[in-house]
């Protein structure tokens, strides 16, 4: 179930109107801001960084309530909606502006916030890159068992899917050749709780963490967030994730199956935005063959 910040009546007496008049004499407003997120990591934690700030939202709302007259209302709840989901944590938002002052021409009952009123509601679309790699047990099965499963996650929306390439092992110890596919598609989660979301399809069929690249029933990292091109790329560093994955351009088991995937795809490497076809021809594709058919979805 997604959680919710709500900030409830942010009052504001500003000009805003279509007449003449309305942009030069202020007039109440009144805001509600409804987001949905993830606040269980905020639960346990007890720390800021894990969920939104209120007062920042509050604060922007207001900074945009007050801006220079604009005629609708429903432009100020568009802008409003727009500044929320560029938190990281926001997944949707809901926002109402209410004007019970408005000249409309009829009455309207003398309590509350009688009168008219804007709600919007807005959802996260940022696209996402998902890897996928098994070299224990019945690759293709649990590969397609994983698909399945991502299937399921509200929130993530799928688009394509690459076939499956079998390449040699980077790194670690001795072990099977892997099988791995990329899925790419959207997403109004925000990155931290999707990647819960994986670790508990990795948990369900057999995956366990005890060797540093050793060999696992399945293994799925989130390459990218965001889209590179549009400058709206997620880039951050924690103990637990980082976006995008610092790894990734140097792994042709990775790029193969993405362009398989998007034949369009960018990748942000350091400052630059580099399309993955030109990161694979720098790459070592010693040991990644084409593997074999399988049914993703």
């Amino acid at each position: 179930m997604t959680d919710r910040i709500c900030l409830t009546r942010l009052a504001v007496t500003t000009p805003h109107g279509v007449l003449a008049h309305e942009k030069l004499e202020p007039q109440r407003f009144f805001v509600d801001i409804t987001i949905e997120c993830d606040v269980s990591r905020a639960g346990s934690s007890d720390d800021l960084g894990h969920t939104i700030s209120y007062a920042e939202i509050a604060q922007d709302a207001e900074r945009i309530m007050t801006q220079p007259p604009v005629d609708l209302i429903e432009h100020l709840a568009e802008q409003v909606a727009a500044s929320v989901l560029q938190r990281v944590a926001a997944e949707a938002v809901e926002v109402t502006v209410h004007k019970p002052d408005a000249p409309a021409g009829v009455a309207f009952a003398d309590f509350g916030l009688a009168g008219p009123s804007v709600s919007v509601r807005r959802e996260q679309h940022r696209p996402v890159v998902i890897a996928l790699g098994a070299n224990l047990g019945h690759r293709v099965r649990t590969l397609e068992s994983a698909m399945r499963a991502l299937g399921r996650v509200g929130g993530l929306d799928l688009l394509e899917v690459s076939g499956l390439f079998e390449t040699a092992p980077v790194g670690g110890p001795a072990q099977p050749d892997y099988l791995n596919a990329v899925a790419v598609g959207t997403t109004r989660l925000a990155p931290w709780t999707l990647l819960d979301r994986l670790h508990e399809i990795e948990a369900g069929r057999g995956r366990t963490r005890e060797i540093r690249w050793g060999a696992r029933t399945l293994d799925l990292d989130l390459i990218q967030v965001g889209d590179p091109a549009a400058g709206d790329d997620l880039r951050f560093h924690t103990d637990e994730l980082t976006l995008p994955h610092p790894r990734a351009a140097e792994r042709a088991f990775v790029l193969q199956p993405w362009l398989d995937a998007d034949p369009q795809a960018q990748l942000r490497v350091g400052r630059l935005v580099v399309p993955v076809a030109e990161l694979l021809r720098a790459a070592d594709t010693t040991g990644i063959r084409v593997g074999p058919q399988w049914r993703p979805l």
